[in-house]
């Protein structure tokens, strides 16, 4: 199937025939659905905190904070296409007929085009792009009318004007202030001061697409010493981009792989799930982990810095007890009945993973094997919000590969949507995952754990995609957060809704949460 050139080419990305093989055959047989036993639910797989127990996880966070290597990983990498989706969508099938000028008016829903023009100025970057626009003899607002909509967003999208459609989402402007604006990157080095922040140093890691490095170096440079100055820190940050090995081959629809104009091989990056191997670069205490458009004004961060803290405090309690148990474990000899049942009741009751049904039969030995086992592993907490009907995953109760039943975040692509009692599960679920996560990666003798050895490799993604006007199918490795993360101790908690203001489309910033008040009302 493969050529000399397609062999070099796979080898140069650091990939074997082996793993190509294995793609491929993903895409004739797809990923096994998982077996998905019921939703997590508060007392019940979440935890819900009240305020004596929050304050006491934080206190545990502010009296460690500066003995711990903490670092805020924010993916970020690849274009704000998404973000721009409507946008590109118009500019790239406009015709100018009276028909399309007709079904641009008829919807006026908060996602439409017509919104977006509705609410132009209300978008933080409308400021430089009412440079192009006066340039362009665009002189007042009142000419942004249905007839003008096409160059408007020419010189929103292209390097006619901002080019926003082509750089990263981290570097849009997201947020007005009175001594300036920021973009999301911006913000996320604010939320890094307020709680990553340890002995003043603030370690922030930006997974970022190879193409875009010198636009985040570039733009980092102009801004950090002033956010160093305005909260008293020094930040340490690294752009980590995606490997090339976890690069996937993409096929057509009757599965053969699909080649660039110049005959190479067309591969695809891997999705969200492979920057575990980014995540596995990092050694640290502490880890928080955020999406790069998670953010809010400074006037909502709040509850945010409050919950962060109140998540790592969590962890810390949870990671001493496990961390006590292992050591005692050490020492098989001196592990008696009562030390087994108490470790048996935590593995259980705390870190929700249940036994498979063989094991009340164990020998001794045998259980204090399993105990290490499950938890001499990376931990994970992760703050959960209530479900409004929010898109994404889920936390729920999930059998294993060792018939062992833990706690694992859902992809709705991971439920059989043909099976009645999957449906119902699904419609019972009370809370989603709006990635917010604090992890700890080293085991109790601090050693780092090779993350690549607690990712479930049979869980993956497929999806129908376009090259050149073609249909091809694209792959992607298991989720970050919930494959690439299965074989984790997780830990679920409550978090409020005012923690998640996600910007997924360009419209999601005309929402309160990112308009400031004296804004909102003066339009």
């Amino acid at each position: 199937m493969f050529t000399k050139k397609d062999n070099q080419q796979i080898k140069n990305k650091g990939i074997s025939i082996q793993t190509i093989n294995g793609q491929l055959n993903n895409f004739v047989n797809g990923f096994p659905f998982l077996n998905i036993i019921k939703p997590a639910i508060n007392n019940n797989g979440v935890l819900f905190l009240n305020d004596d127990v929050k304050n006491e996880y934080i206190k545990i966070f502010d009296e460690n904070v500066n003995s711990k290597n903490i670092v805020k990983f924010v993916p970020a990498s690849g274009a704000a296409t998404r973000l721009f989706r409507k946008l590109f969508n118009y500019y790239n099938n406009y015709n100018g007929t009276q028909e399309e000028y007709l079904k641009i008016i008829s919807d006026r829903s908060f996602e439409s085009i017509y919104y977006f023009f509705e609410h132009i100025t209300n978008f933080v970057f409308y400021d430089k792009l009412k440079k192009f626009l006066i340039s362009k003899k665009f002189s007042s607002e009142g000419q942004i009318n249905e007839k003008y909509y096409y160059k408007i967003i020419e010189y929103i999208l292209t390097k006619k004007g901002l080019n926003y459609g082509y750089k990263p989402k981290g570097l849009i402007l997201f947020h007005r202030y009175d001594d300036g604006n920021r973009t999301a990157l911006e913000e996320h080095l604010v939320e890094g001061a307020n709680y990553c922040a340890s002995n003043s140093i603030v370690n922030i890691c930006f997974t970022i697409s190879p193409e875009h490095k010198p636009l985040f170096s570039k733009y980092l440079k102009k801004i950090k010493k002033a956010y160093e100055k305005a909260f008293n820190v020094k930040y340490n940050i690294t752009l980590s981009e995606q490997k090339p090995s976890t690069d996937i081959i993409a096929v057509d629809l009757n599965n053969n792989p699909i080649r660039n104009d110049d005959q190479s091989l067309l591969f695809r990056p891997g999705g969200h799930g492979a920057l575990i191997e980014n995540l596995n670069n990092i050694d640290a205490d502490i880890i928080f982990i955020k999406n790069i458009d998670n953010v809010v004004l400074d006037s909502l961060k709040g509850d945010t810095y409050f919950y962060k803290k109140v998540l790592a405090g969590l962890l810390l309690s949870y990671q001493n007890k496990i961390f006590n148990y292992l050591e005692k474990l050490e020492n098989k000899a001196q592990v008696d009945s009562k030390l087994i049942n108490e470790i048996d009741t935590f593995i259980q009751k705390k870190l929700c993973v249940i036994p498979n049904a063989g094991f009340a039969k164990f020998k001794n030995e045998e259980k204090i094997e399993y105990f290490i086992t499950k938890l001499n592993r990376p931990i994970r907490v992760c703050g959960m919000v209530k479900n409004e009907g929010e898109p994404g995953g889920g936390p729920y109760w999930v059998e294993n590969p060792d018939k062992t039943k833990s706690l694992q975040i859902v992809e709705s692509t991971q439920f059989n949507k043909k099976d009645e009692k999957q449906l119902d599960i699904i419609n019972k679920s009370t809370h989603f995952n709006p990635v917010d996560i604090v992890c700890v990666v080293r085991d109790y003798k601090g050693k780092k754990f090779d993350l690549s050895k607690f990712v479930d490799k049979t869980t993956g993604f497929i999806s129908q995609k376009t090259k050149n006007g073609i249909d091809i199918k694209a792959q992607e490795f298991p989720g970050l957060w919930n494959g690439a993360m299965s074989d984790w101790n997780t830990i679920f908690a409550e978090v409020p809704i005012t923690t998640f203001n996600p910007v997924k489309i360009i419209n999601d910033l005309l929402r309160k949460e990112h308009q400031r008040e004296e804004d909102l009302l003066a339009k």
